[in-house]
């Protein structure tokens, strides 16, 4: 193959204040599953820098969960599809597809010889269903509930139960197959977020917005206990997960804690605190083998240590919401890619073992448009906040003092030598110098779109949404209009120089990408044609022979500069998610990013 995908680095799960997460657990004890988007997210726990992103889901998904068997996993989305799809193979293909209601699916449960498979939500009608998995005929009815359905579970030993929670703040029992209505339990006194029964089906428990916990017998439903004896916790509890020997259970609240409880002494054996910001707040987590994982509203995974409450062993980072903007740093031979999101996050992460975290203080709150890495090492971003900020690749810390405010909202930011940087916002064009603004002109007869600066010379290539490319040179702390212009195809989204300053490549909305020679009074060398959509995104090769386009057809392709019909396509880099941003970390590893909020890398070879 031309190319290969090399890493894949996940997105986080998407957190909704006060909503549930569920997270899958692997059988087999090696990976754990969770949503974003329209992907289900499979990663490895021991390592979470492994990802596999499946994305066949039309509409946003909202839990995954695999069959004991380990080989399928199912799961569900807003409008109540359900997906059976494979685990062993890389293309995951589908087993079957089913419509069990119409309306959000929210929990997912499945019988311990993988044939059964019960699914509950937000329907019309009806807010549940339990069915056989490989011919959809139902085994059962779910009723008992006038309210949504949160959660479900089934008791993993014969004789079968299964247990269903509701914001009408009720649990239903079942017995069966067929599962038959048996019971409400009506103990709780809000919305009872989570059920799951233990994996000796000796026992179930569920947990509720009240903040507690009660224990119920597995085969009759009768009560045990409350745990603690009173409130569980302080704020309410949103899910609750058992360890294998069905001894204790661990549970994720919304007071920022987790806790590990003891069923035999009837008490909370271990606090994690998981800090004091309301996106600490615990919503959801899973207990697989040795691994205790707890997920925070900021869709940071807590890898919990027993030993050490209030400090997880490991906290994974990333975004969670779309990613908008991306760039590549080398320093003793490392390279490392930070991201910028919609919402305001720039992550870093290492470009080799995938370890990544965030920079300290406060930074962009909003979104991060556009960024590079100027000569000093710093990291020039700017934002929907209206501000640019130059942040140390050293310190990786965010400083108030090397923040630039603006009069109107920028766009685009592109960094020169000697200092310089030049930022477009709407309807201005605005030149900084040291951290400085020092010029802007704002009398433009065009809407400037994005710009390029070029390595040695000074020159500034700006692309307007008018179709044309308006050359400038930086003079001192000015900006001199060139009073020449370069034709591109249609409004330009996309420019960059290559790294020699030989060339200067231009993307429009046209689904044109063009080259221009600077050396020539920037005449045009070719134009390349290929994408099915808007082009937006390019970035050159180390190589300068090279140059990649990203745009909105999902599509990347590579392109020779002497040759236009040398080309390296690669479709669905981000299936139904376009390209929003590209990176080369070397003249064969290419970085992407797209509003999926995932990164990855792909090895590409040339012919």
């Amino acid at each position: 193959m031309p190319y290969e995908i090399k890493n894949v680095f996940a997105s986080l799960p998407q957190m909704e204040r006060g909503v549930a997460k569920v997270l899958g657990g692997d059988p087999k004890g090696n990976n754990f599953l969770y949503t974003n988007g329209k992907c289900v997210i499979i990663r490895n726990i021991e390592n979470p820098a492994i990802a596999d992103v499946y994305t066949e889901h039309a509409h946003q998904v909202v839990v995954a969960k695999y069959a004991p068997s380990g080989f399928y996993i199912a799961s569900g989305d807003v409008t109540g599809k359900l997906r059976i799809w494979d685990t062993t193979q890389k293309e995951h293909l589908l087993k079957y597809e089913y419509q069990p209601f119409v309306g959000k699916i929210k929990d997912i449960a499945w019988t311990e010889d993988s044939k059964r498979i019960a699914v509950v939500g937000e329907g019309r009608e009806t807010f549940g269903s339990v069915f056989l998995w490989d011919t959809g005929s139902s085994v059962g009815e779910i009723t008992g509930h006038n309210k949504a359905l949160n959660s479900v579970d089934i008791k993993q030993t014969r004789p079968y139960r299964l247990a269903t929670a509701s914001d009408d703040n009720c649990v239903a029992f079942f017995e069966g197959p067929p599962f038959r209505f048996q019971h409400t339990i009506g103990d709780h006194s809000r919305f009872v977020n989570c059920v799951r029964f233990s994996p000796d089906g000796n026992r179930f428990a569920t947990a509720s917005a009240d903040g507690q916990i009660f224990l119920y017998d597995g085969k009759t439903a009768e009560k045990i206990c409350s745990l603690g004896g009173g409130k569980a916790h302080d704020g309410g509890i949103y899910a609750i997960s058992w360890s294998a020997d069905s001894t204790q259970l661990l549970s994720a609240s919304g007071d920022k804690t987790a806790k590990i409880w003891d069923l035999a002494a009837n008490s909370a054996v271990t606090t994690f605190r998981l800090g004091s910001d309301t996106l600490d707040q615990q919503l959801g987590c899973l207990w697989q083998k040795d691994y205790l994982l707890s997920i925070s509203l900021s869709g940071y995974i807590n890898y919990l240590d027993k030993n050490n409450p209030d400090r997880p062993l490991r906290v994974v980072k990333g975004h969670s919401k779309s990613i908008q903007c991306v760039a590549v740093h080398k320093s003793d031979g490392r390279s490392t890619i930070y991201t910028g999101s919609h919402d305001g996050h720039i992550n870093y992460l290492d470009a080799e073992s995938g370890e990544n975290d965030t920079f300290s203080g406060k930074g962009h709150t909003n979104q991060v448009s556009s960024m590079a890495v100027d000569s000093s090492n710093q990291l020039v971003t700017c934002s929907m906040d209206d501000t640019v900020r130059y942040t140390s690749l050293t310190s990786k810390a965010y400083s108030p003092q090397d923040s630039v405010k603006l009069d109107v909202q920028p766009k685009c930011i592109a960094v020169g030598s000697g200092g310089y940087a030049v930022t477009v916002c709407i309807g201005e064009i605005v030149l900084l110098k040291e951290k400085k603004k020092v010029f802007a002109i704002d009398s433009l007869d065009y809407e400037p779109e994005c710009v390029a600066i070029h390595p040695s010379t000074g020159d500034v290539a700006i692309g307007g949404a008018d179709g044309n490319i308006h050359l400038y040179s930086i003079q001192g702390n000015t900006l001199k209009d060139e009073g020449k212009s370069l034709l591109a195809k249609g409004a330009v989204t996309s420019l960059a120089y290559s790294n020699d300053g030989a060339f200067l490549a231009a993307t429009d909305a046209n689904r044109v990408a063009t080259v221009f020679t600077v050396a020539d009074g920037y005449a045009e060398k070719d134009r390349f044609y290929g994408h099915h959509a808007k082009v937006v995104c390019v970035a050159w090769s180390p190589d300068n022979e090279h140059f990649a386009t990203g745009g909105m057809d999902m599509m990347v392709f590579v392109w020779t500069v002497l040759d236009a019909d040398k080309r390296l396509k690669m479709p669905d880099t981000h299936r139904l998610h376009h390209v929003s941003g590209l990176a080369w970390l070397d003249e064969h590893t290419l970085a992407t990013v797209s509003h999926d909020a995932c990164v990855k890398q792909w090895t590409v070879s040339y012919q």
